[in-house]
């Protein structure tokens, strides 16, 4: 109810100082309210941002204790500045950091209303990554649409607006391909599991071609084994176990099953190219030398 009288007072009738409006975006923040939808149980929240003010410690001090983190300022990038164990609105707490990249931070989070762990991707606060993630979770929400099984693409399950930031919540899944490999020594897949990566793979690509969509960014970044687990097997190149345990020993994943991930940069194929796509190590060789080419699906097969 209070809510309602704070988004509805006529604001030429109160008093206009700073702690009064900082009160209101606070208590805001507080209630963790938000703009988003729960994708599949499609609930709306009311839209509100939190503002930033100096001289906040008296009003944060009191919240913080309620189980909203204290309002900080972003780091020199636009990153989102948080502490494990905070609650990322009312429903999220923030476990571990997962990963990081150009766009922001990806966060491993509790879902207090699901109970099972989820992964959050932090937009930076900066206007062209915000930007970027509203076109992906239109994206998202597309392909969810049409992959029923959720067997292709990464599943979206929330988003939301958090203090200028873009959060993205999706299904927790595996290591990215290129981490799976770097904490292996860099030794290779074994080629039956090779085959059946590139299978999936090719079949995302195909329906999300079926969708008109281009992904223009794949990459072993961006594919993602289903699950953590592995096996660990004798190295049989191995000289010797003499050899460190790292070294004789190579893993092998658990799960052959990969979803694709990243869509921030996707594009629909009649939209046409007014930027370099890509990342530069996976770029085709018709977008380093500035080709136009109205027709781009080949971007991710050469990916």
């Amino acid at each position: 109810m209070i809510v309602n009288i704070l988004d509805n007072m006529d604001i030429n009738q109160m008093m206009l100082d700073d702690e009064w409006i900082l009160f209101c975006s606070l208590w805001k923040a507080q209630l963790g309210l938000y703009c988003g939808q729960e994708i599949g149980n499609v609930t709306s929240h009311a839209p509100s941002s939190v503002i930033s003010y100096p001289h906040s410690s008296f009003f944060v001090k009191d919240l913080a204790r309620n189980g909203s983190p204290p309002l900080r300022e972003d780091d020199k990038d636009g990153h989102y500045k948080f502490e494990l164990g905070e609650n990322l609105t009312s429903r999220y707490k923030i476990h571990s950091k997962m990963g990081e990249g150009t766009f922001g931070e990806v966060l491993e989070c509790w879902d207090k209303e699901r109970k099972e762990m989820v992964a959050i991707k932090i937009i930076r606060g900066i206007k062209k990554y915000h930007e970027a993630a509203m076109i992906e979770v239109e994206v998202l929400q597309q392909l969810g649409r049409h992959d029923i099984g959720g067997n292709r693409c990464v599943q979206i399950r929330n988003w939301f607006d958090y203090r200028n930031h873009v959060c993205i919540v999706f299904e927790k899944l595996g290591p990215n391909l290129y981490d799976f490999l770097r904490k292996n020594n860099y030794r290779s897949f074994p080629i039956d599991l090779v085959h059946e990566i590139g299978r999936q793979l090719l079949e995302c690509v195909a329906f999300m071609h079926d969708l008109h969509l281009i992904h223009t960014d794949l990459k072993p970044e961006n594919i993602l084994l289903f699950s953590s687990e592995y096996i660990k097997v004798p190295n049989y190149k191995g000289s010797s176990r003499s050899l460190k345990e790292a070294s004789y020993y190579k893993r092998i994943s658990k799960s052959s099953a990969i979803k694709v991930i990243d869509f921030g940069s996707t594009t629909y194929d009649k939209q046409g190219q007014t930027y370099t796509v890509s990342t530069q190590h996976y770029r085709a060789p018709e977008v380093i030398l500035g080709y136009k080419n109205k027709n781009s699906y080949e971007y991710p097969c050469w990916n």
